[in-house]
């Protein structure tokens, strides 16, 4: 299940991070099953999105080029590999956090583990993107809409951000990055 590609879209951003070399960025990609976690790491590493499957453990996909080394980990979002979330939080330098916005009936829930996440030990600090992801799908609930909806207003001890986009068309997802590395060469500092 792992697998190590070369990410041509994201080496602009990440000569962007002006960091030490060989210097690891750790992010983890989480959120609720179906919300398109392993679409946005595929249109990432501009791979083939036509046939995903649901992610039964985790996807790894790195990096090496120009002195950094960026690390993403797609976890499978499954109410029964939720609890095993946990084991991948020690040094995480972002968290990025992809929401459904077409499924609304499933917002509380996403908020919930959100909130969840926000609250552990070991993602304290920790900068978190919010993926608002589907918004090519006439029923998304914008951005602002789930910012409000989950109280991110709220956050206080970490930097944070809601990206509307589509991992579908790539719509809003190099704004997004740009944010993550923004906010990992400011951590890294």
């Amino acid at each position: 299940m792992h697998t190590w590609l070369d990410y041509p879209g994201l080496l602009s951003i990440l000569r962007k991070l002006k960091s030490a070399p060989d210097q690891e960025v750790r992010i983890l990609l989480l959120g609720l099953d179906n919300a398109g976690k392993t679409t946005l790491l595929k249109q990432l590493a501009s791979e083939d999105i036509s046939h995903i499957t649901p992610t039964q453990g985790f996807n790894i996909k790195s990096v090496q080029s120009q002195g950094f080394k960026l690390n993403v980990w797609d976890i499978g979002g499954q109410r029964k590999i939720r609890p095993y979330w946990r084991n991948y939080f020690e040094n995480t330098d972002i968290l990025i956090y992809v929401i459904d916005s077409a499924d609304r009936k499933r917002f509380e829930e996403t908020g919930q583990e959100l909130a969840e996440l926000l609250e552990e030990e070991k993602l304290s600090c920790v900068p978190v993107l919010i993926f608002a992801n589907k918004q090519d799908l006439l029923t998304a609930a914008p951005a602002s809409e789930i910012a409000e909806g989950l109280n991110l207003h709220t956050i206080r001890d970490r930097f944070w951000q809601i990206q509307s986009c589509s991992a579908l068309t790539g719509e809003g997802v190099q704004d997004g990055m740009n944010w993550v590395c923004k906010n990992v060469s400011a951590k890294k500092k």
